[in-house]
């Protein structure tokens, strides 16, 4: 590819929050790469050169050719988890696919002057609740009280002693029953009978629920702190009441701003989606931050705001002030 500098956006094909950046960047003139890296090795071929000069060469894919030395910024979203060919016997695929990890996913990872939003390894270490939430502290901002446990036990104690409790799964992966269905593990509250010895099963994350009269959706977009106040949802867990939602843009409370910004830098991410529940007092209580949490679904003029604040870091990544 020729011209000006193109932006690379790694993700899967059915993500709606890439297509609206990449089409604010389509309608900026500024050229796009897109690549699912699960496409490696049936539609894309890698040649990456390493000498004295540094990382270089280039991928090709069935419509584009992207010079590893040439990309402007990288907009890491969603991608499709690293596949082997077919048909291949289950430990040759699983050794393809881990050569593929680590040769593929290193080079997409290191290209030279390419600004990341975020670093696929930066999203990684800011994806472990625990690290996020002991981050969030030392960063100044409030988090409920928190256990995370395999102890039947201590996980009973903590449930009396800061009652009423959430339980929430430490990670949100694919969990499917026998016939393929599936089995979402949604926020709710636990009374310490239902603690029962399952617990010594997994950990396990209990935290103390916040009577919030409203939650905030924080999104950061480098400087840009975009602050969505969530109001009508009728249970504990908004994400399962989307079409009884109210979402009104307001000021990022100014006790959130340097808390936020220190956060995001102690990660290295120019991005993260933050969730706050705000109390009858005001306060605002972290439960979490996604490093690469959606954002597309609230309504336009807040969606376009957020697009346009992305493809600007985007687009003038590596540009002198």
């Amino acid at each position: 590819m020729t011209g000006r500098p193109p932006v690379l956006v790694v993700t899967r094909t059915d993500d709606a929050t890439a297509d609206v950046v990449t089409t604010e960047l389509h309608r900026r003139a500024v050229p796009v790469v897109r690549l699912d890296p699960d496409d490696f090795p049936a539609e894309v071929v890698l040649n990456a050169r390493l000498d004295g000069a540094g990382l270089a060469g280039a991928i090709r894919t069935t419509t584009r050719e992207l010079s590893l030395s040439q990309v402007r910024a990288v907009y890491w979203r969603r991608p499709t988890p690293y596949s082997a060919p077919a048909p291949l016997p289950e430990q040759d695929a699983r050794w393809c696919i881990e050569q593929t990890r680590y040769g593929l996913g290193g080079v997409l990872a290191s290209l030279p002057g390419a600004h990341y939003v975020n670093h696929p390894w930066r999203n990684r270490d800011a994806e472990y609740k625990p690290a996020q939430l002991a981050t969030a502290v030392r960063c100044g901002l409030r988090v409920p009280p928190t256990l995370i446990s395999n102890d039947p036990a201590e996980a009973h104690r903590f449930a009396q002693e800061q009652g009423p409790v959430i339980y929430k799964p430490l990670r949100n992966t694919d969990h499917l029953d026998a016939n393929g269905r599936a089995l979402t593990v949604w926020v709710d509250v636990v009374a310490p009978a239902d603690l029962d010895a399952g617990v010594r099963k997994s950990a396990h994350l209990f935290q103390r629920r916040v009577v919030s009269v409203a939650d905030l959706r924080l999104t950061a977009v480098g400087e840009h702190l975009f602050t969505v106040r969530i109001e009508g949802a009728p249970g504990m867990d908004w994400r399962r009441h989307y079409g009884s939602l109210r979402y009104t843009l307001i000021e990022t409370p100014p006790e959130l701003t340097g808390g936020v910004r220190a956060y995001l830098e102690a990660f290295g991410l120019a991005f993260g989606a933050f969730d706050f529940g705000l109390d009858a007092d005001g306060r605002a209580w972290l439960y979490e931050c996604n490093p690469n949490g959606q954002w597309a679904w609230f309504p336009d003029p807040i969606t376009r705001r957020i697009a346009s604040a992305l493809a600007d870091r985007l687009q003038y990544a590596g540009d002198p002030p």
